[in-house]
């Protein structure tokens, strides 16, 4: 089974250095679950100054990425099967954790373009499948968004992660936000972990998390709690139709 593939468009490439080197990530690359491939525009440029930014018509403050380098950069890169094309923007669709997923199941390989400067030339957009966001804020580039859409991918692929069930039971998975997690001592400054934890009675410590799941999301969250609740009533609409 070939490795899943990530390939960047951008225009530092050594920002990318320290993820393939990072815990669970890290592995994830040196066990070939996923390879990484960063292109920089500028090996793409054919001016002496390797030029990849031009002022923006119409007038304007900053830079403007041009649209020859990156095109050339994007045509460059290999097709390895079911791919999409991401392009990481302030103006995109803002990120959640069902996005990651279907990243994860669907497609074989993801193409992240960071933008710098001003943007990119609208033109640019034309490569995109889909433009993502981390959220309702700018920074200065998009390498950094680039690689929390790579760290929360690759985490879901198998192998990268020991026990499956650690991804089905965190936060956002279902809407519901995770329980509260506990490890030894029982009592640490004054604190102490609930009693049905220490229980051993697996069910009944299924009910509190699933409790304290629903009251944490309803308390931190309530527009996802809206929606789960939204959903519940669905479900229970659709068994009683079956019956």
């Amino acid at each position: 089974m070939s490795p899943y593939r990530f390939d960047v468009v951008s225009l530092f490439p050594n920002a990318f250095d320290s993820l393939i080197e990072l815990g669970i990530i890290g592995r994830a690359f040196s066990k070939k679950i996923a390879e990484l491939q960063v292109h920089n525009p500028r090996n793409f440029t054919t001016d002496r100054y390797r030029k990849v930014d031009d002022v923006p018509y119409g007038g304007g403050v900053g830079m403007v990425l041009k649209p020859e380098p990156v095109f050339k950069a994007f045509e460059s890169i290999p097709n390895n099967g079911r791919r999409r094309v991401l392009m990481m923007t302030p103006q995109g669709r803002p990120l959640n954790q069902k996005d990651l997923q279907r990243w994860s199941k669907d497609y074989d390989q993801l193409i992240i373009l960071c933008g710098h400067y001003e943007g990119f030339d609208e033109r640019i957009r034309t490569l995109a499948d889909e433009e993502i966001s981390l959220g309702d804020f700018v920074l200065t580039a998009g390498e950094l968004p680039a690689m929390v859409v790579i760290n929360g991918v690759l985490r879901l692929i198998p192998g990268t992660l020991g026990a499956k069930e650690s991804v089905l039971e965190e936060s956002h998975t279902d809407l519901l936000l995770e329980h509260p997690q506990y490890t030894r001592p029982a009592e640490f400054q004054g604190m102490v972990v609930p009693k049905v934890l220490r229980s051993g009675n697996h069910s009944a410590i299924t009910l509190w998390r699933e409790k304290q799941r629903e009251s944490r999301t309803k308390i931190r969250r309530p527009d996802l709690y809206s929606q789960w609740l939204f959903r519940q009533k669905i479900k229970i609409r659709d068994k009683s139709d079956c019956d």
